[in-house]
C-alpha cells in the first residue's frame, strides 16, 4: 500500500480508574488512515485519542486516497478511518466489501451538505437560481476564467466520488458544452475562487460542509446556493431522490460521516467497536477547526493542541465515550 505519515503520534499519557494492565486496548496495535484532506485531520485525531486512552497502541495516521482506504481497511492493512461519506461514498463501501467487510458506526458527523454555489452578485444581476441556467452560453460566459468560452466550475479532486458526479449531473443537465469541471487540488482551487470573488469576479464552484470556505464565503450573504432541475447521478449507481423536505434540490443528499474499521477487527475489540459508535461532533465545531487550519494553525501540533483543547471544552462528553468503551469491554 503506497502510503505517506502525516501527523506524528500525539497522545496523552493514560490516567484513569482503572490500570494500566487492564485497559481494554493494551497490547493491541491500531493503525488509522485518512484521507489527503488535511480539514479532516481533526476528527482522526480525536478518535485516535480516545482509543489511547483505552490503552490501544496507536500508530501515526497514514494518508491515502479515499478509494486505497476502504481497501486497506477491508483487508485489515489498516484498521479504521474516520471519514466515511454515506451516501457519497457508498460505491466505495461497496466495492470493497461493503458490510461483510466493514464494521460501520455513526454517524460521527450528521448534516454534511453539498452543492453548487455562485456570488451573490452575479446571481441577482443575472437572475440565476438553478445550475441548469448555465445552458444559456452567455451566462456561462460570465464564469469563464480560462478563456475557451465555457463555465469554469470548481469542483473536485480526481478520484474523489464528489468529481463523478459532478460530470454526470453537468452531461444530464445538458451543460457539457457550456460548462467544465476544473479538477485538481482542491485547496488551491478554492484560493483561486477567493481571490477572484475578492477582485470583485463572478465565481463558480462546488464545495461542501463541514469545511471553512463557507466562513470566508458565507452562504446568503456573498454567495447563494444553486439548485438543479432534477436528480441525477454517475451511471450504474442507485438513482436517489436528491430533493430536500421543502421541495429544494441542490443535487446532493445531506451527508454523514462514519467511522468505519476492519470487521473482523472490530468483533474482536468490543470496547473500540462501542467507542467509534458513541462518538459524535457537532458539524460547526469540524469547520470552525478548519477555519484555524486556513489561517495557518494546520501543523500536526496545531492540530494536536486543537483536539486537547476540544476535549478540554467537552470533558464530560469525552469521559462518558471512555466510560461505555471501558464497560463494554467487561461484560
Amino acid at each position: 500500500m503506497n502510503k505517506k505519515i502525516i501527523l506524528p503520534a500525539l497522545f496523552l499519557s493514560v490516567c484513569g480508574t482503572v490500570s494500566a494492565q487492564d485497559l481494554p486496548g493494551k497490547g493491541i496495535t491500531v493503525q488509522p488512515v485518512k484521507s489527503p484532506l488535511a480539514e479532516e485531520s481533526f476528527q482522526t485525531e480525536l478518535v485516535n485519542r480516545a482509543l489511547a486512552k483505552l490503552g490501544y497502541d496507536v500508530k501515526p495516521t497514514q494518508e491515502v486516497d479515499y478509494s486505497v482506504a476502504y481497501a486497506s481497511i477491508a483487508r485489515g492493512d489498516a484498521t479504521f478511518a474516520a471519514n466515511d461519506w454515506e451516501p457519497l461514498q457508498s460505491e466505495m463501501y461497496q466495492a470493497a466489501g461493503g458490510d461483510k467487510s466493514f464494521f460501520r458506526a455513526g454517524p460521527y458527523i450528521t448534516g454534511a451538505a453539498q452543492g453548487y454555489l455562485i456570488d451573490k452578485k452575479t446571481a441577482e444581476k443575472y437572475h440565476i437560481t438553478d445550475i441548469s441556467q448555465l445552458k444559456d452560453p452567455r451566462i456561462a460566459r460570465l464564469f469563464d476564467d480560462t478563456g475557451d468560452g465555457k463555465a469554469s466550475l470548481t469542483g473536485c479532486e480526481a478520484g474523489w466520488a464528489c468529481g463523478k458526479v459532478i460530470d454526470a449531473q453537468l452531461k444530464a443537465y445538458g451543460l457539457s458544452n457550456t460548462v467544465e469541471q476544473n479538477q485538481g487540488s482542491y485547496s488551491a482551487m478554492i484560493a483561486n475562487v477567493i481571490s477572484r470573488y475578492n477582485a470583485g469576479k463572478p465565481v463558480l464552484y462546488y464545495t461542501w460542509t463541514p469545511y471553512w470556505v463557507s466562513f470566508i464565503l458565507k452562504p446568503g450573504t456573498d454567495v447563494v446556493w444553486l439548485t438543479v432541475p432534477f436528480s441525477a447521478g454517475p451511471p450504474g449507481q442507485p438513482k436517489e431522490d436528491t430533493r430536500l423536505p421543502n421541495g429544494k434540490n441542490y443535487g446532493f443528499n445531506v451527508n454523514v460521516e462514519n467511522i468505519i474499521a476492519n470487521k473482523a477487527w472490530a468483533e474482536k475489540n468490543p470496547a473500540a467497536r462501542k467507542l467509534f459508535s458513541v462518538m459524535k461532533i457537532p458539524l460547526q465545531d469540524i469547520s470552525q477547526q478548519n477555519l484555524s487550519m486556513h489561517k495557518g494553525e494546520n501543523t500536526g501540533a496545531d492540530v494536536s493542541a486543537q483536539v486537547d483543547a476540544w476535549i478540554h471544552a467537552h470533558q464530560s462528553l469525552f469521559n462518558s465515550w471512555i466510560a461505555a468503551a471501558e464497560q463494554t469491554a467487561k461484560k
